[in-house]
């Protein structure tokens, strides 16, 4: 027996960034973005943006934001639209950053419950601060690119940024989705005794989110698919950008798996 225990909407996955990722801070927090810090959404597009620090006007600490410490809060810019990542519930909606000021407008939530209060707060209190127009610092460094946003309050939330796998890869990548069997398989793999591999087939949706075709025939993907942890026992639909690796080793994949988005996930029983 099958026991389907969740399945997102395709149609709010249109608009979805990358997923969560476990992320840390790569640069001191407290750092000051320099005098040439500019409020470039290309910039910001071309990062994963992860809370490294939420002080209040007074430099105390914003506990409610770090709920859940080990998957800190994450802002992804795209195409004119915000999404926060993390959260108890998935939160997005359009922006615009300019004259100095990040403009958060018809942000909006998914509906889930969380049991856990603190988590459940998190989603008000990411929100709240990003509706309130904050004033927006953008520092461009290579190394260690750092955005802050200071709320009208004296809030202050600074995030380090973490190159996307468009900025990686050089590329927009291509919008796949893979089904990814319930049990993985032994593998050949000439470092990793006893690997096992996922058994993946490609399916298809229309502009709808209905499936649509035959899906592919089952096979064994010998590589990691970047930010996806599978679990024995669990088949998933996930949505993935699918990448070109220029000039690869003789013995490395062409191609990386990125997740997008796990869109089904299904317990099955043995």
């Amino acid at each position: 027996m099958q026991y389907l225990y969740l399945i997102v909407a395709l149609v709010l996955a249109a608009c979805s960034a990358t997923p969560a990722r476990n992320a840390g801070s790569a640069a001191a927090p407290g750092a000051k973005p320099t005098a040439a810090a500019m409020t470039n959404s290309a910039l910001l597009d071309r990062y994963h943006w992860v809370l490294a620090e939420a002080t209040n006007r007074n430099g105390a600490r914003i506990d409610a934001l770090f709920a859940r410490p080990e998957m800190p809060l994450q802002l992804d810019f795209a195409a004119g639209r915000i999404a926060v990542v993390n959260a108890c519930n998935r939160i997005g909606g359009a922006y615009s950053a300019d004259a100095g000021h990040l403009q958060v407008v018809h942000l909006a939530s998914t509906m889930m419950a969380c049991a856990d209060p603190k988590l459940a707060e998190l989603d008000g209190a990411i929100a709240r601060r990003l509706e309130g127009k904050p004033a927006l610092a953008l520092s461009s460094a290579i190394d260690a690119p750092l955005l802050v946003l200071t709320i009208g309050n004296g809030d202050r939330l600074a995030f380090v940024g973490q190159p996307t796998a468009e900025t990686r890869y050089g590329d927009t990548g291509e919008r796949m989705f893979l089904e990814v069997a319930a049990q993985t398989v032994p593998c050949n793999h000439p470092l990793i005794h006893d690997k096992q591999c996922l058994r993946v087939r490609e399916v298809h949706y229309d502009g709808n989110g209905l499936k649509i075709g035959t899906p592919g025939e089952w096979q064994v993907l010998y590589q990691d698919i970047e930010g996806y942890t599978h679990e024995p026992g669990v088949r998933n639909v996930l949505r993935l950008k699918k990448f070109k690796i220029p000039n690869p080793p003789a013995d490395a994949p062409a191609v990386a798996y990125v997740l997008d988005m796990v869109v089904e996930s299904e317990i099955v029983k043995p």
